[in-house]
């Protein structure tokens, strides 16, 4: 929200230096983001007091040698006159005609001023110079040149009574201030909102412009109706007929603090509707009163506030053919959509240069629709921005009559008697109460309750003394009170929450509760990081079409339900999460433009929704993904064999070892994102956990990832964490050495690895305190369909050293276990 000083002084005396006014306007809430200084001392580009003031052409003469130049005889002082070349185009219907009087900024000599002509902002010097055979040391200015604007069509021409001599910087130099406005300060986005605060922090009377409106003729309930048929969605809606307008320029002081404001002037129908947007809060709109009662067929037009149909199409003023949903509230006639309430006009109704006679729109929108069709349609403009915040219905009638006034001063309107105004539900006043005692308990700070109903009569709330309470009424522009910890929050912002107490709590702190869920989480983490791993966070939200990259093209995808939302952020987030593994994989692809290996994990909750339940569940799942090299790039060289499927388990190992899960198997399986035979499905207690394995080439292309393995868990957390035991037993370190015998089976190829070490543990018993395989082998020497398979086994007791005798029989025993249970035979 950009204000400029000029016009905030309008409404409050501002006696405080700019740097207490920003710092306080701070203090309380309305943060001031920056400060825009305007041809003053500080500005970028300061106008020269001396060598730039407010000229008076008097006279526009031929050049002698150039069409498209005139000489403009220009005073700057009582008797001070000095002849300019320019080939401003707004000078020439000056021309031959004698004496004139046009006030302008003239700029002399040594003046420092903006380069129009130069792509970037430059700086320029004033010099005397030639310009076709004529000499010129001075020149009428342009509001590029200025640091106005951007215009340079022409030079800036001033008002009538501007006082010719004046420095520029007295007349037109300005301080903009830029406040960083949060949603709860709805209230604030405007000039007068602004001034509100200012009056209350500095104690200054408030000054609100008169809403006086001389009237005539027919009333405005003769010539329009009004109709709404969701009060929810509309609180009200005023209409006003103003007759016999003329378009023209706006005055230039309104097109200035527009301007100022950061808007750009259209003409005087439109700049008023904005300008007591800005002034108000309030936004306005305007229609070609004339076209909608020839949609009428001539009869009083009936305007509708209702719902958009399914399939409903309109037109807006951008010229674009929109599709409406029901989501969207329309203002309707008998013949169809006219406007999309509270973000764009109808093309239409709109007023045009022939419109005379306008109906001027004044309402209150319910806030959620409004915001939600502007993001829909893309449409963010000044007066969705403030419908989006909430805007209070009381303010309708004041931005009507304020409007409605212009009309009749700036465009030569006849305001219509009266307005139709529909109120359904009026709301009633909120009527609170405060204690002085409330106040200390939770601000710290005792004041009376004098005191307290001071400040907040300086916020315009309505104090009334109830022995030792105050009875307080909230103003009817304010929105945001509801409850007495409001009136609190008010108190402490003009008292100054900078004057608040530093003081001790006045109870110790209660002791932590230890939360095992999520303890275990925590180690998890841990696990993972200590594995090399780096931690993601992504959105909880996402689309259906997102996650159904998870499987191939030429895999069916079924239907799942999902949790919606009924107000999404945007329209890739329309969703609560299935899976944490479609967002990993996004993280992974954007990252993999700017490096090579990649190891993450996700942990978080996905939505599933339960039929027959308003809440869906939210288990906690885990996502990893690895790949790229093995090792990252190092001087002294790496493994830069890309990482594979046992990488993955390895992980997964480190994982379940650490929390020490009990009965972990990895048991071959098939998934339909997965490689085919490269994936594996984790038990603990013989119940699933989740799958891990090398991701489908497909599902890696769905995700524009390069064509490379990639490595992927998508594991329950929630179940694994319930399989942690409370606790396990930790046994010493042996003090006795222990014995290495290695072994090599031969087993049919469809025996896995897993059932084959599963077999060794159990002939091994407690001696048997490590096995490994560390090496698999297929080939012509063993024969086809069979595979061998090399176990380093390590032997150790706690009592006692083992001989060879003891490491031989135990590795006998294994052997014969094997052979009996899997048909292997040992290979010599």
């Amino acid at each position: 929200m950009r204000v400029p000083l000029s016009w905030l002084k309008e409404y409050v005396d501002v006696t405080l230096p700019l740097s207490e006014l920003t710092e306080r306007l701070t203090l309380a809430g309305l943060e001031v983001a920056a400060v825009e200084t305007i041809g003053l001392p500080g500005a970028d580009l300061p106008w020269d007091p001396e060598r730039i003031r407010v000229g008076e052409v008097v006279e526009v003469k031929p050049h002698p040698d150039a069409d498209r130049l005139v000489l403009a005889v220009v005073r700057y002082g009582e008797d001070d006159y000095e002849t300019c070349v320019t080939g401003a185009p707004n000078l020439f219907p000056y021309l031959g005609k004698g004496r004139v009087s046009v006030k302008v900024a003239f700029a002399m000599e040594g003046a420092r001023l903006w380069d129009p002509y130069a792509e970037k902002p430059r700086v320029m010097k004033l010099k005397k110079t030639k310009i076709r055979g004529v000499p010129s040391r001075a020149m009428v200015c342009s509001e590029r040149e200025l640091g106005l604007s951007d215009e340079h069509e022409g030079i800036l021409i001033l008002p009538d009574d501007a006082p010719v001599g004046a420095p520029l910087a007295d007349y037109l130099g300005d301080v903009v201030l830029d406040l960083d406005l949060t949603p709860n300060l709805a209230r604030c986005f405007s000039v007068i909102g602004v001034a509100r605060e200012v009056a209350a922090l500095t104690g200054q009377p408030l000054r609100l412009p008169s809403l006086e409106v001389p009237m005539e003729g027919e009333p405005a309930a003769d010539q329009v109706a009004i109709e709404i048929e969701d009060p929810d969605l509309c609180a009200r809606y005023i209409g006003m007929v103003i007759r016999d307008v003329t378009i023209g320029p706006s005055p230039f002081w309104m097109q200035r603090r527009l301007q100022m404001a950061g808007m750009r002037p259209i003409n005087n129908l439109v700049d008023i509707t904005n300008y007591v947007m800005l002034e108000w809060g309030q936004p306005l709109h305007a229609f070609d009163y004339d076209k909608l009662a020839e949609r009428a067929e001539g009869g009083k037009p009936t305007i509708i506030v209702r719902p958009a149909r399914p399939g409903e199409r309109m037109t807006t003023l951008d010229g674009i053919d929109r599709e409406l949903t029901p989501d969207d509230l329309l203002i309707c006639d008998t013949a169809g959509p006219v406007a999309i309430a509270g973000v764009m006009g109808g093309l239409e109704t709109e007023v045009t240069e022939t419109t005379r006679n306008i109906l001027l729109e004044a309402a209150n929108f319910n806030f959620i629709s409004i915001r939600r069709t502007s993001r829909r349609l893309k449409l963010p403009s000044e007066s969705s921005a403030r419908f989006g915040r909430g805007v209070h219905p009381a303010m309708a009638r004041r931005g009507a009559l304020r409007a409605a006034g212009f009309f009749h001063r700036l465009a030569g309107g006849a305001v219509a008697q009266g307005m139709v105004d529909a109120y359904p539900a009026p709301p009633e006043p909120v009527v609170l109460t405060l204690t002085p005692t409330e106040v200390r308990r939770v601000l710290g700070i005792s004041l009376t309750l004098d005191e307290l109903s001071d400040i907040l009569t300086r916020l315009e709330f309505d104090c009334h003394v109830e022995g030792d309470t105050l009875r307080v009424t909230a103003p009817d522009h304010r929105l945001d009170v509801t409850c007495t910890a409001d009136l609190l929050e008010e108190v402490a912002r003009i008292y100054g929450y900078d004057r608040l107490p530093a003081t001790l709590m006045a109870d110790r702190l209660p002791p932590q509760r230890s939360n095992r869920d999520l303890a275990l989480e925590e180690r998890a983490r841990d696990l993972l990081v200590e594995a090399g791993l780096q931690e993601v966070i992504t959105y909880r939200l996402t689309t259906p079409e997102r996650e159904a990259l998870l499987l191939p093209p030429d895999v069916p995808r079924e239907e799942l339900p999902y949790v919606h939302i009924a107000n999404p952020i945007s329209a890739e987030r329309t969703v609560m999460r299935r899976s944490l593994l479609a967002s990993v994989l996004d993280v992974a692809a954007a990252n993999l433009r700017f490096r090579d290996r990649l190891a993450l994990f996700e942990i978080g909750k996905v939505f599933i929704p339960v039929e027959g339940e308003p809440l869906p569940e939210e288990p906690r799942r885990l996502a990893v993904l690895l790949t790229g090299p093995r090792e990252p790039l190092h001087w002294a060289g790496s493994d830069r064999e890309p990482m594979d499927f046992f990488d993955l388990k390895g992980v997964v190992e480190a994982l379940v070892e650490g929390l020490h899960l009990p009965d972990v198997a990895y048991v071959p399986t098939e998934h339909p994102s997965f490689h085919p035979g490269r994936v594996a499905q984790l038990t603990v207690d013989g119940e699933p956990m989740g799958v891990f394995g090398e991701l489908h080439p497909l599902v890696v292309e769905n995700f524009d990832m390069p064509p490379r393995p990639v490595l992927a868990a998508d594991l329950d957390l929630e179940a694994l964490l319930a399989k942690v035991p409370e606790t396990y037993r930790v046994t010493p370190l042996s003090r006795y050495p222990a014995v290495r015998q290695d072994i090599a089976v031969v087993v049919d190829e469809e025996v896995p690895a897993a059932e084959v070490q599963r077999v060794i543990e159990q002939a091994g018993g407690k001696l048997l305190r490590r096995v490994q395989l560390f090496d698999v082998y297929r080939g012509e020497q063993i024969g086809e369909g069979k595979k061998s398979l090399a176990y380093a086994l390590t032997f150790q007791a706690d009592d006692r050293t083992l001989t060879d005798h003891d490491a031989n029989r135990l590795r006998d025993k294994i052997v014969r276990r094997l052979e009996a249970t899997l048909g292997a035979t040992l290979r010599t």
